[in-house]
């Protein structure tokens, strides 16, 4: 891709490039230039934000962009990720933007862009609207200009459609559900959700002040509501990032259950019900080795991908499949949406607690993870360690040591300069041998 946009649209510090007024300004009228190419003044944009404090102002100099280009804007406000991809198509937008910086702290910030169809906009398509950018824009007559105006009613009809795939007359009266919705963008949503579907909600991390999106809260900081779930004798935790795109559960006993446990049990019982297209889950090389054991004793092949959501979507739509995600909590169910939904996620996996009787812990423990370990190296300046021959020899050596019980991954960071070295292996002490050994040649070549 160009210089721009990274593994998930464009990201940064807010007020530091690219994540600047001035920058979104541009991006907004490269965007509406690339989907207006008719001149007519019917088309629109949907965007949506999270709570971080910067938001209002890309929110503005986006819609100053796209407006000047001639694009309808219609501002939802904070709404979850997935939302945008809904609601992007419920009203026929020609894009759908989201600004959010998912996970991350609230300093910073991004931009994602969706098609008209739900679905995050292409490599390609990205790559022409930083063509557009780099360029001329012209701006649109003066009877051209653009409208902008707020949708009331875009949160409502995302927290209806949620409700929409929980099974239907379902209800779940009797669980009491700690929800934590990382003071982001499902703050309102999500207890919404459980609540009107008959559930005892204790819900934390939502009084958003523009700093506090994922502040010791959400699904990369589950302590909070693990604590909470143990407090208030809850039959089960749910924890959301910023964005509201990712999910963690918590069982009774306050034990983390990740992507990876939640992934298995979907696909488990959707096979087991004839649900699962192509008997295929579709994650990230991330996935840990029990996953994939997991699955291929039931009968159910694991395609991995690279890291990053947009690439399982991408493997997901090729193949036809409709059921993906990533061990950090993206869990994609194109039956129900484009993208990884965190709140719909957790209602699947809540149907089956309601369903089989069963106790979370029961529903989390599918698979006995092996080993993990997973490092990171910064790197500076054009070169690229991975090239290096020493660097080659030793991942080569290393790979050799874990081939019968275990594996290696190691990749470029999409978003960092930051060489990541992962590995898997049955024997703990052999796993951390190999991958210190690995870490060490690059730093010292970096």
């Amino acid at each position: 891709m160009g210089d721009l946009f990274g593994t998930d649209g464009v990201r940064g510090q807010a007020n530091s490039y690219p994540m600047t007024a001035e920058v979104a300004l541009k991006l907004g009228a490269a965007a509406g230039r690339y989907f207006r190419t008719d001149g007519q003044n019917r088309h629109r944009v949907v965007i949506g934000k999270d709570t971080r404090l910067s938001g209002y102002m890309l929110e503005n100099a986006l819609t100053a962009g796209l407006t000047s280009t001639g694009m309808n804007v219609l501002l939802l406000g904070p709404v979850p990720t997935p939302a945008v991809g809904f609601l992007t198509r419920s009203m026929r937008a020609d894009i759908g933007i989201m600004i959010s910086a998912s996970h991350n702290p609230h300093q910073d910030n991004g931009i994602k862009f969706f098609g008209p169809d739900g679905f995050k906009l292409s490599d390609g398509a990205q790559n022409q609207i930083e063509k557009i950018l780099k360029g001329e824009i012209a701006p649109a007559k003066p009877e051209n200009i653009g409208r902008a105006r707020r949708v009331e009613d875009g949160l409502g009809r995302y927290i209806e459609y949620a409700k929409t795939t929980f099974p239907s007359r379902g209800r779940l009266s009797g669980l009491k559900v700690v929800v934590d919705c990382a003071n982001g963008a499902a703050y309102r949503a999500a207890p919404e959700v459980l609540w009107e579907l008959g559930a005892e909600v204790i819900p934390i991390g939502v009084s958003p002040n523009g700093f506090n999106i994922n502040d010791k809260c959400g699904s990369t900081h589950t302590e909070t509501a693990a604590q909470a779930v143990v407090q208030h004798g809850a039959d089960l935790g749910i924890c959301l990032d910023g964005d509201a795109d990712r999910i963690m559960i918590i069982d009774e006993n306050g034990k983390v259950a990740d992507g990876d446990q939640i992934m298995a049990l979907l696909a488990d019982r959707w096979a087991l019900d004839g649900r699962l297209s192509g008997a295929t889950l579709v994650s990230t090389v991330m996935s840990n080795l029990g996953l994939e054991r997991f699955l291929s004793a039931r009968g159910i092949n694991l395609l991995r991908t690279n890291v990053g959501d947009r690439y399982v979507v991408e493997a997901m739509r090729a193949g036809g499949f409709n059921l993906g995600g990533e061990q950090s909590g993206h869990i994609v169910m194109t039956d129900y949406a484009t993208t990884g939904d965190g709140l719909i996620a957790g209602l699947q996996f809540m149907a089956e607690m309601a369903q089989s009787g069963d106790k979370a812990s029961t529903l989390t423990q599918n698979f006995t993870s092996v080993p993990q370990m997973l490092k990171n190296v910064k790197y500076k300046g054009n070169i690229d360690p991975l090239s290096l021959e020493k660097v080659a020899l030793v991942i080569a050596d290393g790979e050799a040591k874990l081939a019968k019980t275990g594996r290696l991954v190691i990749r470029k960071s999409g978003t960092e300069p930051l060489i990541r070295v992962m590995g898997e292996d049955e024997d703990l002490s052999r796993l951390t041998n190999v991958v210190d050994e690995i870490v060490g040649v690059i730093e010292s070549v970096c």
